[in-house]
Order: structure tokens, then C-alpha cells, then sequence
């Protein structure tokens, strides 16, 4: 059964060289209950609300399969929440997933896939030293993006929580699908 593994919030803000000034990807798993509302995660924020945030892209899901790939491949731990998502979850297939699929976490929180995470020079930038140069292009190659999410009805979740496929809209793109479109 698929389960959320964290549920992740902003860190700390970072100074950063792109055009907002500092970026907010640094999140790191949250204990306990979290509140999930229309707009996102309880008490995280996002430096840019012209590429992150609002009602489509409320919530950032990865897998801990991706995670772990990309552990091996840059020889270091990458902690939930090291990808700027806002969940990482096991047993989830998240970019097979449809756009308009519909998931429930833990008792009461619904969300829907809407749209493919597009890699970014700022995510680049996070990764830093020798990977960072082609960084864009290699994770965008590789298809482990994660996936943006709606939330559909709020409430709480938490490390630990059951994650159920509710709907998979027949026929719809899947993540990467969209991605490669």
C-alpha cells in the first residue's frame, strides 16, 4: 500500500542569484499533524508565486524511489524534502500517475495530479557543484520529476499516512507523458 513517508515544509529561505532574489526550496519533514489547505502545506512558503504555488500546484509530491535513484547517482543522502517537495511517498508511481487522478491521504485529505514539476535553474543551483552544470537537462532525461497537486478537500495528514488511489481519469497523460509533450 502506498504511504506518505514526510510531509515537508520551507526550511529556511536562501539567498539566490535568480531573478527573486532568494528561493525557498530548502524543506525539511515536519513531525506530527500537518494541515493541508487549498493553497498548500501549513506554515510553507514559496519565494516565487509566479512558477510555484497557488491552487494547481498547492502541493509537490516525489517518490522516495526517485529520491533513492538520484541518491545513487549524485553519492549522497537527498532528506525528504531535499527535492523542494512538499510530500515524498513510497509505492506511488507518481510521474505514471494521470493528470486527474485523485488520491487520499491518511483519513481526509484529497488532492488530484495536475501537471509535471518542471526542473529549473534555482533547483540547479540547489544541487550545486559539479552536478549542477547540465542539471536541468539530465533530470528533466531521467523523467523522475514528481508531480503538482490540487487539494480537493482539505484537512490533516502525517508521516506514516495510507495513500489510496481514488479515481485515474482512462485515456488522461500521465506525468511524464505531459512532461514530454
Amino acid at each position: 500500500m502506498p504511504r506518505l513517508v514526510a510531509v515537508c515544509a520551507v526550511h529556511s529561505l536562501h539567498p539566490d542569484s535568480g531573478s527573486v532574489g532568494v528561493t525557498a526550496i530548502d524543506k525539511r519533514a515536519v513531525e506530527g499533524s500537518v494541515r493541508v489547505g487549498k493553497l498548500g502545506i501549513r506554515s510553507d512558503v514559496q519565494a516565487s508565486r509566479k512558477h510555484h504555488g497557488g491552487p494547481d500546484k498547492a502541493v509537490y509530491a516525489y517518490a522516495t524511489e526517485d529520491a533513492a535513484f538520484w541518491e545513487g547517482e549524485l553519492d549522497r543522502e537527498l532528506h525528504p524534502g531535499w527535492f523542494g517537495e512538499n510530500l515524498r511517498v513510497e509505492g506511488l508511481d507518481v510521474n505514471g500517475a494521470r493528470i486527474g487522478e485523485i488520491w487520499r491521504i491518511g483519513d481526509t485529505v484529497e488532492v488530484e495530479v495536475t501537471m509535471p514539476r518542471t526542473p529549473c535553474a534555482t533547483f540547479a543551483r540547489w544541487v550545486g557543484g559539479s552536478a549542477a552544470r547540465g542539471w536541468v537537462k539530465r533530470f528533466s532525461d531521467e523523467g523522475r520529476l514528481g508531480a503538482y497537486l490540487r487539494v480537493r478537500r482539505a484537512g490533516e495528514i502525517r508521516a506514516g499516512d495510507a495513500i489510496e488511489v481514488l479515481s485515474s481519469p482512462e485515456g488522461a497523460p500521465t506525468v511524464l507523458e505531459a512532461y514530454r509533450s
